[in-house]
């Protein structure tokens, strides 16, 4: 019974645990169990680096007793669904980003998901949660630059939030292309209802990319100039960076928002401009018709003294007369615009 135990515990840790290193002066030096984190940082000076996946409550446990990590980080990191933000206590700092990639297939065609950043002296932590892309490319870069890394765990949150914003925009790139290609339905002339379906879907989108932004603006700024022992004076600089990019996406929101409406108006103003046309047509076939009902209807009443009725030529002349006022009336509301 222990030994199943002791197995599925096994197996749990590594489906959850993706990376779990040791570097010196920016170099990678071993791979450090999750059971052996503990004595690595209490007794030695090397960089600890952790990379999770939707880890177990019992994982984060071992690392909160490993690394001293607060309890209400670790319950929102177990629990996820949070909001972008940062919080520094005494010797510690956690970070939450909300990352974003363009789905495969399904209802939704964004997929959100959550990086929750634990930072302290000589250790990072980062936990996925509900995000498909891997860290691995970012951990390879840095790993690429030693003298970088060499500056510590504020470098690696550097570019772990780098990695991440960047990943919005091919998300904003596919929204802007999909905005142009509905602009050149608005305006060629046929309108479906599709079209404003997939408008409101977009700024459905917008919205969501923008409540995901948005916080970062302050996350990044708070990185920025903050004055924390866990980002060396060196690495702030980098934050900026990523303060900038995260500008650029959050402008970008708002001007394909902006042009997003100003569609959607276009799209019902058009689509009142043709219904209003169609009523033209229908209003001009209607006058047209309603001369030879009137005429026919006239000479239709079998009234005894009707001296039209016995003329030799009252038939062709009604016809010429009824012809001759279509005629008339189709000319006019053609030269008017209505036909």
């Amino acid at each position: 019974m222990t030994t199943h135990s002791s197995d599925s515990t096994g197996k749990q840790l590594h489906r959850s645990v993706i990376n779990s290193a040791a570097y010196c002066d920016g170099v990678r030096v071993a791979d450090v169990p999750i059971a052996d984190l503990e004595d690595a940082w209490k007794n030695s000076d090397r960089l600890l680096w952790v990379g999770l996946c939707e880890p177990s409550e019992s994982i984060l446990m071992h690392l909160q007793h490993a690394f001293g990590l607060h309890d209400l980080v670790v319950e929102d990191a177990h629990r996820a669904h949070q909001r972008p933000k940062v919080e520094v206590y005494d010797d510690s700092m956690f970070v939450v980003i909300r990352t974003a990639r363009l789905s495969d297939g399904g209802e939704h065609r964004i997929e959100f998901g959550e990086t929750h950043v634990f930072l302290g002296p000589r250790y990072i932590i980062t936990v996925r949660h509900g995000s498909l892309k891997s860290h691995a490319g970012v951990r390879a870069r840095c790993e690429a630059t030693p003298k970088l890394l060499a500056k510590g765990e504020g470098f690696v949150l550097h570019a772990v939030m780098d990695f991440i914003v960047d990943q919005y925009f091919p998300v904003i790139d596919a929204l802007e292309a999909e905005l142009d290609e509905l602009e050149v339905h608005i305006f060629s002339g046929k309108f479906v209802r599709s079209v404003t379906e997939r408008i409101y879907h977009l700024r459905r989108d917008l919205l969501a990319i923008k409540q995901a932004v948005t916080p970062l603006i302050e996350v990044s700024s708070q990185l920025t100039r903050t004055n924390s022992n866990l980002i060396s004076a060196d690495a702030r600089p980098y934050f900026q960076d990523v303060h900038d990019h995260v500008i650029r996406i959050a402008d970008l929101i708002d001007g394909l928002q902006q042009l997003s409406h100003t569609a959607l108006e276009s799209n019902l103003a058009l689509i009142s401009v043709a219904q209003n046309d169609d009523m033209k047509r229908l209003a001009a076939w209607a006058a047209i018709l309603a001369v030879p009902t009137m005429i026919a209807g006239l000479y239709g009443m079998n009234f005894e003294f009707m001296p039209e009725i016995r003329w030799a030529w009252g038939y062709p002349a009604s016809l010429l007369v009824m012809l001759s006022a279509c005629l008339i009336l189709y000319k006019s509301f053609r030269k008017t615009g209505w036909l």
